[in-house]
């Protein structure tokens, strides 16, 4: 027979034998999710101790890569300008007194309203937008919807005050005349006279002639074949061929133009490289040694400077508007004002919603003016 004392002591010696397993239980097995995980029936939840552990290693790139990170062609710009963004967005917020990152909805929204007081473009404003949401935590984003709410308002008064101004389109005849002005006896002249061919019969935006290289020219008695190796519709760069036919008229023949242009590159020692090229005032290739950016390949803005120069010796009015987008435009309607669909020829997407309205329907609603019949009816009657 136990005491009362006893047994208390032989209840705690119970109690300490099991105070281990109370006080040191299995280390607890976090989850690893978020609000993006995906789960299947029947799959468990993934936990912090089936995922990877990083090391340095995982984390870094090599030079070479760092490289062609720096280089990328595509977003270069776009990246600049986000950095840019997001810059003035900061300073805005410290003038403010507000968190630039993450910042609220009430910020983002206070911030597009400030861009529209101050008058900036739509275009403008939706970049700065999404330069600045991207730049937020994924899960801290603001909202969006009172700011494009803002911006739709705007545009609606920002189209009555501000007309559009498109490129005029460079058609036949000015096309004529401006291939007219170009010296054939000249170097420089056979030059912008390919260029002028090859922007209208490829229907090129202007970047595509300047990055054009010699490689991706062929010429033929029938066609001239151009390799566009990337376009704003071809951003992975698989490239697309686009052919050019032959022209009866010798002065508008792109396959005679190629070939006078190739043989003065090969004249100035160019066997490859670069397929337009800078020249001096006496027709010599111009030094680019500076060119550090773009090295013999022109820029987008010296094809535009070589049209507009046309224009101007072609005594086009307005001549400082005219651009090579110009050739794109004045060919792509008269594609379609003849039945054609220009969306191959110059690399739109399929259904382009920007085709069908510049172009095909245009052309179907000039096919159908009601005035047409009017005059078919006087040539009827005789009159």
């Amino acid at each position: 027979m136990t005491t009362e004392h006893e047994e208390e002591v032989i209840e705690a010696e119970l109690v300490e034998e099991n105070l281990p397993a109370l006080l040191d239980p299995a280390p607890r097995v976090r989850p690893a999710v978020d609000r993006h995980t995906i789960l299947y029936p029947g799959q468990s939840v993934p936990t912090e101790s089936e995922t990877p552990r990083y090391t340095e290693r995982d984390l870094y790139v090599s030079a070479r890569t760092a490289e062609r990170l720096e280089k990328q062609s595509a977003p270069k710009n776009t990246s600049a300008n986000y950095t840019s963004q997001r810059n003035l967005f900061a300073a805005w917020c410290t003038e403010q007194g507000r968190v630039s990152r993450p910042c609220t909805t009430a910020t983002y929204v206070e911030y597009v309203a400030h861009l529209i007081e101050e008058g900036r473009s739509p275009n403008s404003i939706s970049a700065a937008m999404s330069a600045i949401r991207t730049w937020m935590p994924e899960d801290k984003k603001p909202g969006t919807k009172q700011a494009r709410g803002m911006l739709n308002e705007y545009k609606k008064t920002w189209a009555k005050r501000t007309a559009v101004r498109k490129a005029p389109p460079i058609t036949d005849a000015l096309l004529r005349a401006m291939v007219a002005t170009c010296d054939l006896r000249t170097t420089t002249g056979r030059r912008d006279r390919c260029m002028l061919l090859l922007g209208r019969g490829a229907l090129n935006r202007r970047i595509e002639l300047a990055d054009l290289s010699m490689a991706d020219v062929t010429v033929d008695d029938d066609f001239v074949t151009l390799h566009i190796g990337y376009s704003k519709t071809d951003q992975e760069a698989k490239g697309e061929y686009t052919e050019i036919p032959a022209d009866p008229d010798p002065l508008l023949d792109p396959v005679g133009a190629v070939r006078d242009w190739l043989t003065s590159l090969h004249h100035l020692g160019v066997r490859e490289g670069a397929f337009f090229r800078a020249l001096t005032s006496r027709g010599t290739l111009q030094s680019r040694a500076v060119a550090t950016e773009r090295g013999d390949y022109v820029s987008g803005d010296a094809i535009n400077d070589w049209v507009r120069g046309r224009a101007h010796k072609a005594g086009t009015k307005n001549w400082q508007k005219v651009t090579a987008h110009g050739l794109r435009r004045g060919g792509a309607q008269t594609i379609a004002d003849a039945g054609g669909d220009p969306t191959k020829q110059g690399r739109w997407k399929p259904g382009s919603a920007v085709v069908k309205r510049e172009y095909l329907d245009r052309a179907q609603s000039r096919a159908q003016n009601p005035w047409l019949k009017v005059q078919e009816r006087r040539r009827s009657d005789g009159l």
